[in-house]
This record gives structure tokens, sequence and C-alpha cells, in this order.
């Protein structure tokens, strides 16, 4: 079987040492990741083959959020979830992304391999990863993914409920992040047409960004994304740094 690059993410080093020893005596080139953050980073600039990933790693982005990124960057890239926190809500997230195995710790070797095997024969069959074609249509900022093309809004790993106007309003958020928006600019966005009264845009506005924070935030009393700017409107992602 041709040599492949493998990405390894793990927050167990046992786990990555393992892993890591056991590919490359197969011949393959291996990276490894400690964590979500460094995994993200790794697959911004470069493409693997196979990705073999840990659901429960240390850091704000779990192992969902990379999956879904890695879906979202590189389709093509063949996932195996390897881990000791798995639930029926994370298989079903990680069957609809569409991921070639999904093991439980702990785990025989023998099993890893014939999943390592079976990934990559399917890789062999349909050939190097490519870059997705519309990125653009996918924002990231923090734990949140906004996929406009399928009207998808994502929060850790997890589907966001949003209404249309919801929607439209968090990824008009999404897209001007850390820019203080008024009420009118926003109204604008949801209803599409433009309000000269300061008064009525912010009494329709407000209600959008009630229920916004009721599925954002994590105490929608003390927002930590959505927030107020007095006499001008509302900023998102003040206290987040992008991914």
């Amino acid at each position: 079987m041709e040599p492949r690059h493998i990405l390894v993410v793990d927050d167990e080093e046992g786990i990555r040492f393992f892993l890591k020893e056991a590919l490359q005596q197969m011949g393959h080139r291996v990276t490894t990741a400690v964590n979500g953050e460094d995994a993200l980073a790794q697959i911004r600039e470069t493409s693997f083959d196979l990705a073999i990933l840990d659901l429960n790693l240390g850091g704000r982005v779990n192992g969902l959020r990379v999956l879904e990124a890695v879906k979202w960057r590189w389709p093509g890239t063949a996932v195996i979830i390897l881990t000791a926190h798995g639930t029926m809500d994370s298989a079903l997230v990680a069957i609809r992304e569409g991921v070639d195995g999904y093991l439980l710790k702990p785990v025989e070797p023998s099993d890893i391999r014939q999943a390592i095997h079976a990934a990559l024969a399917r890789c062999q069959q349909v050939g190097r990863p490519a870059e997705a074609p519309d990125t653009k249509d996918v924002l990231h900022w923090g734990e949140f993914l906004v996929d406009q093309k399928k009207h998808q809004a994502v929060m850790n790993g997890r589907l966001l409920n949003l209404t249309p106007g919801e929607f439209k309003l968090f990824t008009y958020f999404m897209q001007n992040a850390r820019r203080a928006l008024s009420p009118q600019e926003l109204v604008s966005v949801v209803h599409e047409y433009d309000s000269d009264d300061t008064r009525e845009a912010r009494e329709i506005i407000k209600w959008y960004i009630y229920r916004l924070r009721q599925k954002i935030e994590p105490d929608p009393t003390d927002p930590r994304y959505l927030l107020n700017i007095r006499g001008v409107g509302y900023i998102f992602g003040e206290e987040l740094s992008e991914t």
C-alpha cells in the first residue's frame, strides 16, 4: 500500500506514541496533535489522508469540532474516531459527518490496525484529499461554525436549532465579528428593509438578540459572546480568539 500522511489527535501521550510507532512501522508519515487547537492549526494548512481522532480532548476545542473542520476543509480525508468517552449523540454526529471507523477505548491493537487498513484502502480508491471548493461558505469563529450552503450553525459540535431569521442574524454576526453593529443595520439584515427609526429598530432586534442568546450563551443573563455596547448596538466575539 502506498505510504500516506496520517494525523493522530489524542491528549494521551501513550496512545499517541503507540499509534505513531505502529503507523511508521507500516511505512506511513505521521503528525501528532495533543489537543483540538493544535489539530485545527495542522489541518488549516496541511492535507492528511487519514485522521485518527479522540473526541474528549484537552482545551476549548473538542473532537467533534475537529471532525467537522476536517470534513469541511478536506472532504476526502478519512477519519477514525478512537475515544473512551463515546455517547449515542456523538456517534450520530460522527456518522453524519461520514467517519470511516468508530472505536471505543480500550481497544485491541488488531481492531485498530483493521480499521486503519480499511480506511486507507478507501483512500487508495478515491485518491488524495482535495480542499473543499467552497470554503468561503463556511465561517469559523471560536467554538462556532456556520455552513451557509447547508444552512447549519454548530457550537462545540452541537447543531443549533435556529429559525431562518436567527440564522440570518447569527451569520451576519459571524461575518462581522468584533465589529459594533447598530440595531438599524441588524434589522435590515433580518427583515431586508431600512429603518430610520432607531427606537423601532431597537425594539425589533432586541427580541432576536434575546432568543439567540438563549441558544448560544452558557448563561444568557451574563453573555460572553453577544454583547451590548451602550448607545451603539451589539458586538459578537469580543472575548474570542479567531481559529
